[in-house]
């Protein structure tokens, strides 16, 4: 039978408010038959695909709910019959969130008080506000304010609103709430700080403080007697609150007068209430009684009356009243200050005149009357106002029963003014001294507080009483019948209302006719009882009844009664039904199915009939006619409905919910069956989470269980190349486990594993199997014969070999080496070092070791799994060093005046450093100029030594030392110690000259040895023949060194001599000297010659005392090569009455002989003083000796000393890219150290200077070095990764190399390939480092960096994780697109486009290209660093590979040589690849003058020396005379440097005259026929202005280190320059190396010997200077280069010749054998004498041997033949000699006399540049002879 039906819609919804965030179904349950089918609509379209929103069969669900859920839903449910449709709103709000502010609040009494409530979410809600947890009811201090009653006020808060205030905002049942916590402090202010009564005078400023603190924070004001003060020119106030809240005001009175005194009053007022302070200030002056104003009192209050009183002194202030002195009573006070206060004012007693009577003088008094007016306030007669109904009559009287008329009435409701009138409701009648308030008619908004408020002049009083106006109930909503669902909520609508609000009750009788029920009559009711108040049932706020779950107990009567004790109770009743919505009363709720077998599930409902029963499996409906694998039946049993759901036959796909549907028109039931299908598991998903050397860790996944509990797991694992017959297992694994560990393995094998898991029903298939190798385990075998053998003091190098093959247990990839100090103190511990393997034997050398010390030593091995046993431990010492430590208790004690006694003590044991054999005493004299004395010593195996032989009444500085095998120790701190006094020596020297007839002069030298303390001289003179036996003794003053003896005897010859004396005594005589008194005295020089030293920029006085009749004349010269130059006097020279010469800041150049005359008509007299000025000391050569990881080992030899003994040296070095400096101080006698401590692999910067008396030296070159080791590398045989698996990855961080600095940080980025964001580590380089947490089967990308302090290594790579079962997985291949082939194409064209293109660029620029291409060689500045490699080391005369290219001019920046050519190519001269060519178009072409930078020196192509040395100056100060090579050997030697800078500017045409000094430099140009003369140019050299600003422009040779940094900043200039152009020269620095002076020797005839010295490594002096040479004149291109001609002498310059180069024949004229020059004067051949003495003061100053002149004279053998010509390279302090011919003379001497101004300017040893014989040069230049390159000074 057919039951077909349309569509029916069983439950449905209207409209739904549902909060967001929520889930919510809407219902929508369809009947008929066939089944319909649903289709839900939003706002008439159909809904979008979301996973939030589910069609089930009861309707649609929709979780977490949004806003934009809300709208209108429809529900269309069709089938064959028919359709039908219902729709509902959804309106999905947010939920309410409040915020109430201020959060916390603490403030004053009085303060007016804001709380907003701010509510987010729904936008219908209704606030209500609680304070305390009780509701806030408004009265008249709080008010809720705003359209939503959102604001709170208080205004003038108390104390009790302090509490805790809540704002609630509710919608529909929900609620949201916040709080805030209000304090309440007394805030009436209070006078915490204050003035004083005082008195001043007139015109004495006074300042009054008052300090009040309140809440809020208060004011204050002043008053003067009673009168506000106001701020004008007298009163200056001010008022300032500070943080915390404390009002602090000022008054200040600058001036004041008598009336500024009175009572000062501060009033500190807030809206809390009001304190004040009062206190008298008095300005003394006749007193007075201000004005007083009448005052009006309220009776029953307090009054005051001030006696206004100014003036001071007074004696006393009375009040009286009617006569009779005041108090008379005790409500009357009268204060010594004059203020009478009555309390409890009345009327008729206190009103009156008051006299105020001020006695100002004994019986003299002043009055002033005030009258005092009382006022009575009102007073209301106490009412009550009863209680009344609505529409009655109601009267209210105000009486006021007492008060000053007149008297006001006002009445006010609610602290609102009440407005009589028909809108109000009410009248009011008022009488004089009362008011009525009348009601017609009482309605509920009479209800309120009514007040009346009574005043007058006195006061204002009130009376409030409260009006309650009662109504009785009544119904707004009645109830009515209703029906309610099963299990729904229902509201049962009762509404009443009433004064007070009426009570609700409900009552329910229960039905007695079932039956009657069933057909929908209930009969009448029975006995009513209280409806009982539970959770599920409550009475609504408006009355209603709601149960939230009906149930069918519910149906019956229910009565709704009203009362509030007003008129009658009310009542109503309803019947309530209740329908039964379809359910489910039986249903399984869980069970069991075998996979394969037949299932059955039974399903029971009943209800409000009909039901229908539909079974869904999960969402899904059942449809048992289509799918045959189910089938459903239904059977009925009375109201119930059974129903069966058949399986056929169970599946895996079945094990899921099953639920029965049963539905109504009244609702749907439904049952949930979970069935469960039973099978056996699948198998495992194993995988391998760690592998190690003998075991494995295994974890796997069940991912199925087969719906049964697993039992127990299998795992079965075998070798790979076995099968499985020959498998390991490990069984019943215990199913709460998910790993496994599988150990006794083999290292290095390869396993096959693969697992069972079991439940109760089977066992699963076996897994995938897995392929896994067991890793590397450590050695188990130490390093064989280990050997140790001590290297140095610090080191010993250890070596071994391998382990056995057979314990290595892998690829033994390095050695780990453990070394301790075995000695006492030590901590027995061992200090690692780590090496790579190389083989079968190593070796290791350990540094860094204590000196003389035994360390053990062992060896273990490593592999990638770790370290293996180490080796026995082997012993063995470091070699001995050096003690490190001085001995100590050094002590000197003087003898005698030439014995010392030196004592010590051994130093510490652990600083000597192996075995003691003895010590050594080094010591030296200090003389009195400063000087040091040879360095002596003595050597001793004892604890002391006895000094003899020592100078007397010298200081000695004495340091000891101890040594050992390895050498000397540190020296001790330097011990100071003076010798005793003794007698002293002869008197240096003596004169004696007449001075009258009967009187001499006697003047001395004091004793070369004084040996003490001069005390005084004794001079004796005797007469021979006179017959006096003892000679006559006279003394002098130790300070002076001259004496007159007088009383002799005219014509009579005397001898004197004289004697020193110390405290020791008499000592030595001096020679005797002969004299004889006359009259007339020739010119005679007390004062003697000699040698002075002096430090430069000091004044010297160079005494020159005479005597004679006549008075002498004196006059100074100095002596200049051939030539006495007068001194004059200037700034710097000056010549004293007595014949003195002072030399101010003497200089270098001030050194030399000086010369003093005195002449009179009788005769004259000659002394000469050679001074010497000191200066500082030369730079050193340094140089690197050593370097090792931590130390750099420097050596030096020193430069000139400067004429004073170097003290010590100062070495500085820093890191290369830094400035930060650090200094270092070694003593005078060592020539090496060694920096220690140093960062391994290290660049640093070192420069070192000498110190001597005068101050300190220039430094030296700034030379780099750098200490051993490099950046840390990955070893390219060392594998990069470990082992991979699917999740991790081993990197073998033992692959990185140190680089013999030890690794710092080890850091680590990897990431999946293809990906951006990079994942950072940071490792541990001994350890090995896992990579954890990887993706399967992905390729990722590995970068490693390594540092040390040398730098930072980098390795990169690739690698991949297996898959899960551990295979591995392809490269990633890029995917060939369309335009590969288009990509190919220009891949091959692009070249071949580019060549083309670069062809064509080429040929364009060729020419432009040629012209640059000098400077595209210089662009790197490193690169021109590299050109300085040979400067210093190679030969000076090096021949030319091949014959000379022509003449050329070098250019010599700091180690960098420049050669520009007449030709594009030239050859290098030898092995210097320093060279860069220049062609001579770029050389001589003409452009715009610009300055070009760099230093010039001459070269001389085939200039070669026959014999002789270079001339060197050996102090290229002016006026210094040169000596030779082998002369200055000597430690002592003159200075040989000085730094100085020039600047050679040609003048101008209008120049006629030249500078003091002048260069003469003629220039020719060099033709196919030799040279020809073209022009002559003058160059005026003057010292620079600004030496500085013109080193900014130039090369800095500051630092001869010539860094990347100048030459990049030279050759910035020189880059700018296309050209060299006009000529102009500037000097930036000249010196000379010492170091050089003892490589050259005297030249001799043999040349080989010449050629032997020459070339030897040296530079004996450069001068840097910049110059480009004046343009030639129309001349060819190729053959316009300028060079220097020879230049030779005429006769005045022949004359100002020194004296050895005026024996070579090419300064003398063809005939002239005689001397060209005049007669030297007897004065000067005491001169030239001294030129051929040899001084030898203490050794430190020398002049040219005149046995060596001869061997000045330069000549070579081979060049006598080429012809007969001769030239000179005249240099007035370096002199190159050639031999000359009669042609070679005239062509100089004529190209000489071509400019004979400029030819005369050529004296001196300052002004002349390097000339060489142009002819000469030519010839050689067609012989392949060597070229002599090399740079001279210029002076």
């Amino acid at each position: 039978m057919c039951l077909c039906s349309s569509p029916t819609i069983l439950d449905s919804f209207q409209a739904w408010e549902v909060y967001a965030g929520q889930s919510i179904e809407l219902p929508c349950i369809a009947g008929g038959y066939p089944s319909p089918t649903v289709r839900w609509l939003k706002d008439g379209r159909s809904l979008p695909s979301d996973a939030r929103w589910t069609r089930r069969l009861t309707g649609l669900t929709i979780s977490d709910l949004r806003q934009e859920d809300s709208g209108s839903y429809a529900c269309e449910v069709t089938n064959s019959f028919g359709s039908k449709e219902v729709s509902g709103q959804l309106h999905v709000i947010d939920p309410l969130r409040v915020t109430l502010s201020p959060k916390n609040l603490k403030t004053g009494i009085s303060s007016t008080l804001f709380f907003t409530c701010t509510v987010e979410g729904s936008p219908e809600y209704t606030i209500t506000w609680y304070r305390n947890t009780e509701p806030i009811i408004p009265d008249q201090h709080i008010s809720i304010q705003g359209q939503h009653n959102d604001t709170l006020q208080i205004t003038a808060a108390q104390k009790f609103h302090s509490g805790a205030y809540q704002c609630f905002a509710s919608r529909k049942g929900h609620t949201a709430q916040d709080f805030s916590i209000i304090l309440l402090e007394d805030g009436t202010p209070r006078i915490v700080s204050s003035f004083s009564e005082r008195v001043v005078n007139p015109g004495e400023p006074f300042s009054l403080m008052c300090a009040g603190k309140g809440a809020p924070p208060p004011s204050i004001t002043w008053t003067l007697d009673d009168e506000p003060v106001v701020r004008d020119s007298t009163y200056k106030t001010s008022q300032y609150t500070l943080s915390d809240g404390l009002t602090v005001s000022h008054v200040n009175v600058s001036s004041p007068l008598i009336r500024d005194g009175g009572v000062y009053r501060c009033i500190a007022r807030n809206s809390a209430g009001s304190a004040e302070y009062q206190a008298r200030i008095n300005v003394r002056g006749p007193p007075r009684i201000r004005p007083m104003r009448d005052i009006t009192a309220v009776a029953g209050r307090n009054t005051y009356i001030t006696c206004r009183v100014i003036g001071y002194p007074y004696y006393s202030i009375k009040w009286l009243k009617d006569g009779m002195q005041l108090p008379d009573n005790h409500r009357q006070v009268v204060f010594e200050n004059g203020t009478l206060r009555l309390t409890d004012v009345q009327k008729g007693a206190d009103e009156g005149t008051y006299l105020c009577s001020v006695l100002i003088q004994p019986q003299v008094s002043i009055n002033q009357t005030v009258h005092v007016t009382v006022k009575v306030p009102p007073l209301i007669q106490p009412f009550d106002i009863p209680s009344t109904s609505v529409g009655k009559l109601m009267y209210i009287a105000c009486v006021v029963s007492s008060g000053d008329m007149p008297i006001r009435i006002t009445w006010h409701k609610d602290g609102q003014l009440i407005v009589p009138g028909s809108a109000s409701g009410v009248a009011i009648e008022t009488k004089e001294f009362m008011s009525s308030l009348q009601i017609s008619k009482v309605t509920l908004k009479h209800n309120g507080n009514y007040t009346c408020i009574a005043s007058n002049a006195a006061a204002t009083v009130s009376w409030e009483r409260q009006l309650i106006v009662t109504v009785p109930p009544r119904f707004v909503v009645q109830p009515n019948n209703q029906d309610c669902i099963y299990g729904k909520a229902g509201v049962l609508n009762c509404s009443v209302e009433g004064y007070p609000p009426p009570k609700v009750m409900w009552k329910h009788a229960k039905v007695t006719c079932v039956c009657c029920v069933f057909y929908g009559f209930f009969g009448n009711p029975q006995q009513y009882h209280p409806v009982p108040l539970t959770g599920r049932i409550q009475v609504m706020s408006n009355g209603s009844l709601l149960i939230r779950h009906v149930l069918e107990d519910d149906r019956g009567y229910y009565l709704c009664q009203a009362s509030n004790g007003v008129g009658s109770d009310i009542s109503k009743s309803m019947i309530l039904t209740v329908k039964i919505p379809a359910m489910i009363t039986s249903h399984p709720n869980t069970t069991m199915a075998r996979k394969g077998q037949t299932k059955e599930l039974n399903c029971t409902a009943r209800g409000e009939q009909p039901i229908i029963i539909r079974w869904e499996r999960g969402d899904t409906v059942i449809d048992a006619e289509r799918n045959p694998h189910y089938s459903i039946t239904i059977n009925k049993k009375g109201d119930e409905v059974i129903s069966t759901l058949k399986l056929n036959p169970a599946e895996r796909g079945d094990s899921v919910f099953f639920s029965c549907h049963a539905i109504n028109s009244y609702g749907e039931g439904r049952g949930l069956i979970q069935l469960t299908v039973q099978e056996p598991p699948d198998p495992p998903e194993l995988e391998v989470r760690e592998v190690k050397d003998r075991s494995m860790n295994l974890r796997w996944i069940q991912r199925f269980d087969g719906n049964s509990i697993i039992t127990s797991y299998d795992i079965e694992y075998k070798n790979k190349s076995d099968t499985w017959d020959h498998m390991y297992t490990t069984r019943n694994i215990s199913p709460t486990n998910n790993q496994a560990n599988i150990v006794e393995l083999h290292p290095a094998c390869v396993y096959s594993i693969r697992m069972y898991s079991y439940n109760k029903i089977g066992r699963s298939l076996h897994s995938k199997e897995l392929t896994i190798s067991t890793e590397e385990a450590p050695p188990d075998g130490p390093p064989m014969d280990v050997i140790l053998q001590p290297m140095t003091s610090q080191s010993i190098r250890v070596t071994w070999r391998s382990p056995k093959k057979e314990l290595q247990n892998g690829v033994i990839r390095g050695y780990q080496i453990g070394y301790r100090e075995n000695g006492p103190g030590s901590n027995g511990q061992y200090s690692i070092v780590e090496m790579k393997a190389t083989g079968d034997s190593e070796v290791y050398t350990l540094d860094n070791l204590k000196k003389f010390a035994q360390y053990g030593v062992v060896v273990q091995a490593f592999n990638r799994a770790g370290t293996g046993p180490s080796s026995t431990e082997i012993n063995a010492t470091t070699l001995e060093d050096v003690p490190s430590e001085p001995p100590q208790n050094v002590r000197a004690i003087s003898v005698t005046s030439d014995e010392a006694v030196i004592t010590w003590a051994e130093p510490p044991r652990l600083t000597l450093h192996g075995v003691l054999k003895g010590y050594r005493v080094v010591f030296w004299s200090l003389f009195a100029d400063g000087e040091w004395g040879e360095m002596q010593n003595i050597t001793t195996t004892r604890e002391q030594v006895e000094l003899r032989g020592l100078e007397k009444f010298t200081n000695y500085s004495v340091q000891v030392l101890a040594y050992t095998q390895a050498g000397d120790g540190v020296r001790s701190n330097v011990l100071y110690i003076q010798t005793h006094e003794d007698l002293p020596g002869p008197p240096a020297g003596i004169k004696a000259v007449p001075a009258s007839p009967s009187s001499v002069f006697v003047s001395w030298l004091p004793p070369h040895k004084p040996n003490g303390v001069i005390r005084k001289y004794t001079i004796y003179c005797s007469s021979p023949g006179s017959g006096q036996p003892a000679p006559s003794e006279y003394e002098a003053n130790p300070e002076m060194l001259f004496y007159r003896i007088t009383h002799l005897t005219r014509g009579k010859q005397y001898h004197i001599w004289a004697a020193a004396v110390t405290t020791a005594g008499r000592g030595n005589i001096s020679a005797k000297v002969t004299v004889e008194p006359a009259g007339k005295v020739p010119a005679k020089i007390l004062s003697f010659g000699g040698t002075v030293t002096t430090p430069w920029m000091k004044e010297v006085r160079l005494p020159c005392s005479s005597v004679g009749e006549p008075a002498p004349m004196i006059k100074w010269t100095k002596d200049s090569e051939n030539s006495a130059n007068p001194v004059t006097a200037d700034s710097q020279r000056q010549i004293l009455s007595n014949g003195t010469l002072v030399l101010r800041s003497v200089k270098a150049e001030d050194s030399g002989y000086y010369t003093c005359t005195a002449t009179n008509t009788l005769g004259f007299d000659t002394i000469i003083v050679n001074l010497v000025v000191q200066v500082p000391p030369d730079q050193p050569r340094l140089m690197v000796s050593t370097t090792s990881t931590s130390s750099i080992t420097l050596a030096w030899i020193p430069g000139d000393n400067g004429g004073s003994s170097i003290r010590g040296f100062v070495l500085q070095y820093s890191v290369d890219n830094t400035e930060e400096w650090r200094d270092v101080f070694i003593s005078s006698s060592e020539r090496s150290f060694r920096l220690d401590n140093l960062r391994c692999g290290t660049w640093y910067k070192v420069k070192l200077a000498a110190k001597n008396s005068v101050g300190s030296g220039r430094i030296s070159e700034i030379i780099e070095a750098k200490t051993h080791g490099r950046e840390p590398v990955f070893n390219k045989d060392q594998p990069l990764l470990t082992h991979i698996n699917s999740t991790h990855a081993g990197l073998n961080l033992q692959g990185w190399t140190s680089g013999g600095c030890p690794i710092t940080d080890l850091m680590l980025d990897f990431r999946p390939k293809g990906t951006w964001a990079w994942q950072s580590l940071k490792a541990n380089s001994t350890t090995q480092l896992f990579l954890s947490e990887l993706r399967e089967a992905t390729w990722y990308e590995l970068k490693m960096k390594a540092c040390n302090s040398a730098g930072c290594g980098n390795q990169s790579s690739q690698f991949a994780t297996t898959d899960y079962d551990g295979s591995t997985i392809p490269p990633i291949k890029s995917a060939r697109g369309e335009g590969d082939d288009v990509k190919k194409l220009f891949s091959i064209g692009s070249p071949v486009i580019l060549v083309t293109l670069g062809v064509a660029l080429l040929f364009i620029i060729r020419k432009k290209l040629q012209k640059v291409i000098k400077y595209f060689l210089l662009i790197d500045a490193k690169s021109l660093a590299e050109m300085l490699i040979s400067k210093n080391n190679r030969s000076i005369d090096t021949p030319v590979k091949g014959p000379p290219q022509g003449p050329r001019l070098h250019i010599d920046i700091p180690r960098v040589q420049l050669l520009i050519e007449d030709k594009e190519g030239i050859k290098q001269i030898g092995e210097d690849k320093a060279a860069v060519p220049v062609t001579d178009t770029e050389f001589s072409q003409s452009v715009n003058p610009q300055n070009f930078c760099t230093g010039v020196s001459l070269h001389h192509q085939a200039l070669i020396q026959n014999s002789g040395p270079l001339i060197d100056m050996s102090d290229i100060r002016p006026g210094t005379n040169p000596v030779s090579r082998k002369s200055i050997k000597s430690a002592h030697s003159s200075r040989n440097r000085y730094s100085s800078q020039w600047t050679l500017s040609r003048p101008s045409q209008s120049q006629s005259t030249a500078s003091a000094r002048t260069l003469t430099s003629d220039w020719r140009t060099m033709g196919s026929h030799g040279i020809t003369a073209t022009e002559s140019d003058s160059y005026s050299a003057s010292l620079s202005q600004d030496t500085d600003k013109g080193r900014n422009s130039m090369v800095s040779t500051e630092s001869a280190s010539s860094t990347y940094e100048e030459l990049a900043r030279a050759y910035e200039h020189a880059k700018l320059e296309e050209h060299l152009q006009h000529a102009k020269f500037t000097i930036t620095e000249c010196f000379i190396s010492d170091s050089s002076s003892d490589q050259m020797t005297t030249g001799t005839n043999d040349p080989a010997d010449s050629m032997t010295s020459l070339s030897t490594p040296s530079e004996p002096g450069i001068c840097r200077f910049t110059a480009s040479p004046p343009k030639p004149q129309d001349y060819d291109r190729g053959k316009n280069v300028a060079v220097p001609i020879p230049h030779r002498a005429n006769k005045s310059e022949f004359c100002n010749l020194p004296l050895y180069m005026k024996t070579d024949p090419f300064f003398r004229k063809q005939g002239e054998l005689h001397d060209p020059c005049p007669a030297v004067p007897p004065r000067e051949t005491s001169i030239r004498s001294l030129t051929q003495r040899v001084y030898h003061t203490q050794g430190r100053h020398k002049t040219l041997d005149p046995a060596k002149q001869q061997a000045l004279t330069l000549g070579h053998s081979g060049l006598s033949s080429l012809g007969s010509s001769s030239g000179t390279a005249t240099l007035p302090q370096r002199t190159l000699t050639m031999p000359s011919s009669n042609t070679a003379a005239t062509a100089s001497t004529s190209s000489t006399s071509s400019n004979p101004t400029n030819s005369n300017k050529v004296g001196g040893s300052r002004d002349s540049l390097l000339e060489s014989s142009s002819s000469a040069l030519g010839r050689l230049q067609k012989q392949s002879v060597g070229a002599y390159s090399k740079s001279y000074t210029l002076v």
